[in-house]
């Protein structure tokens, strides 16, 4: 088990005993709701992460991916009244195989033309979400869609359903770095930096690519079965072309190549248009105010700033510590 694993594997217990402990200090189910969100996205974002940062494919479809899921297992759970654990299953495993058979020939096409087929697979499913009305609902949206329940057992309560999907997000989060500190992560990393060099070392880029692809697609299916079975109702506009730009500012802005740091993303675009409701007329204004200054001062994302102010702290404090005593020796 090497160090990087062991601390990652801290990082994890940390970060799931600050979100137990957190719904305490709210105070409301409204704060409850959009950190529920904030898990949910943070899925979406740690899988984009796996495919964009250390696979270097771009995705601008993943908000389709987001709302395969949430429309498989609300037609399933509500039309035909399929079990909902059977439903949710169903619909990551629909998720999965569609993203099988779109990325066996979008992943031939590299940089932007990767990018703008799958830009076009997520708007051709934004087109069905509206258009089958018979079953998605259309633009009206989807209703009725049963909570959350397991094996009998219903999550009838807002904080239950929380935890419900935070233990998920650990499960993902657990995933990712299994996948990142195994022969596979090593693969992806060398995939990202030159493809041509990675093939030349006997690296099978092509089933890399589909494997993280699908993995990263699973994820989104995983996060829209329970946006569905949370909310009870969904609607087209939630997984347009704009969500899909918005996570892949989340990947960015946390930090490519950092999982924590991608998880701080989705937190943070989560969180940050509710404090800006109170300017209702310049909302936008600055919401694309604070994303331009994030990407100029912190072009490495929120992780790689984090660090370097951690370096910073340390060499004021601890190297200047060390170097005074010196100092005043010589003086004397």
């Amino acid at each position: 088990m090497s160090v990087g694993y062991r601390r990652d594997m801290r990082w994890l217990g940390g970060f799931l005993v600050v979100l137990l402990l957190a719904p305490p200090l709210l105070g409301n189910n409204y704060y409850l709701t959009v950190l529920t969100m904030c898990c949910l996205n943070a899925m979406i974002a740690v899988g984009l992460s796996l495919l964009v940062g250390h696979a270097g494919q771009i995705s601008l479809g993943h908000a389709g991916f987001y709302g395969l899921g949430a429309y498989t297992t609300a037609a399933l759970s509500t039309t035909l009244g399929v079990p909902v654990g059977l439903s949710m299953l169903a619909g990551v495993g629909a998720t999965s195989g569609v993203a099988a058979l779109v990325g066996l020939p979008a992943l031939k096409l590299k940089g932007h033309y990767l990018a703008m087929a799958t830009l076009g697979f997520g708007v051709i499913l934004s087109i069905l979400f509206n258009e089958t009305v018979g079953v998605t609902g259309g633009p009206s949206g989807f209703t009725g869609i049963p909570r959350l329940s397991l094996f009998g057992v219903e999550f009838s309560s807002d904080l239950s359903v929380y935890y419900f999907i935070l233990a998920l997000l650990g499960l993902v989060i657990w995933v990712a770095f299994n996948i990142l500190h195994s022969r596979v992560g090593r693969a992806l990393r060398a995939l990202h930096t030159s493809e041509k060099a990675a093939q030349a070392m006997g690296i099978d880029i092509a089933r890399y690519k589909l494997f993280i692809f699908v993995v990263s697609a699973a994820f989104a299916g995983l996060a829209g079965v329970l946006y569905a079975h949370y909310l009870t109702f969904i609607a087209p506009a939630s997984f347009g072309f704009l969500f899909s730009v918005q996570l892949i500012v989340m990947v960015v802005l946390g930090g490519m190549t950092s999982v924590p740091g991608t998880i701080a993303g989705a937190f943070f675009l989560t969180v940050l248009p509710e404090f800006l409701r109170a300017f209702e007329n310049v909302e936008i204004l600055l919401f694309g105010a604070i994303l331009v200054l994030c990407m100029m001062y912190l072009p490495d994302g929120l992780a790689g700033g984090s660090s370097r102010l951690w370096r910073l702290v340390w060499r004021k404090m601890f190297v200047r510590a060390e170097k005074d005593p010196m100092e005043g020796g010589g003086n004397g």
